[in-house]
């Protein structure tokens, strides 16, 4: 509080703040429920995510900075490798990964928000999970089934959260009457 009294330039004493931390107690837990609330979507992942096998059993490929396997029991042109190979080309993708005809992993690096949210919508993928800054969720392209994996989505998840509570704050502190309430 005295540091928002001192950006604001608020002529209030000690005593003063404190009695605004006070009264603005109620409204601040008000705001960081809603920012709870807002984040209750995501389920923690309880377990570990591991690695999946190495290229020794996969075909591996490099394409403009994506990360491409494919099961070596897979065809290239069944439906999942099909989808991967269309995919790739997006600048969000970093991987794809290919380990049934009708699987794919893809591993997407949005920019924003509302890239994440137009990936969720585009592959139908309903809830997600995160763990850590990493973000997932199953969703379906046809008959095939996507898992969306997007390492970087739990910090835009995060800096939105903070940047909704700060909003929120200073529309509050505009509102306000500057100096005494009397």
């Amino acid at each position: 509080m005295s540091t928002i009294t001192a950006l604001r330039d608020l002529p209030l004493n000690h005593q003063q703040v404190e009695v605004l931390a006070v009264d603005l107690t109620p409204f601040l837990t008000a705001m960081l429920a809603d920012t709870d609330a807002e984040l209750a979507d995501l389920v923690p992942v309880a377990y570990a995510l591991t690695e999946q096998a190495g290229p020794a059993d996969r075909t591996v490929t490099e394409y403009d900075g994506c990360t491409s396997s494919i099961h070596p029991e897979v065809e290239e042109d069944s439906p999942a490798a099909l989808l991967a190979l269309e995919l790739r080309r997006q600048p969000d993708v970093t991987a794809t990964d290919v380990p049934t005809r009708t699987h794919l992993t893809l591993t997407v690096q949005p920019q924003s928000l509302h890239g994440w949210r137009w990936w969720r919508r585009r592959l139908a993928v309903g809830s997600i999970l995160r763990h850590g800054h990493v973000v997932s969720g199953t969703g379906h392209y046809g008959e095939i089934t996507v898992q969306l994996r997007g390492p970087n989505v739990g910090e835009l998840l995060d800096a939105q959260a903070v940047d909704r509570s700060a909003k929120k704050l200073q529309g509050f502190l505009a509102e306000s009457p500057a100096g005494h309430p009397w």
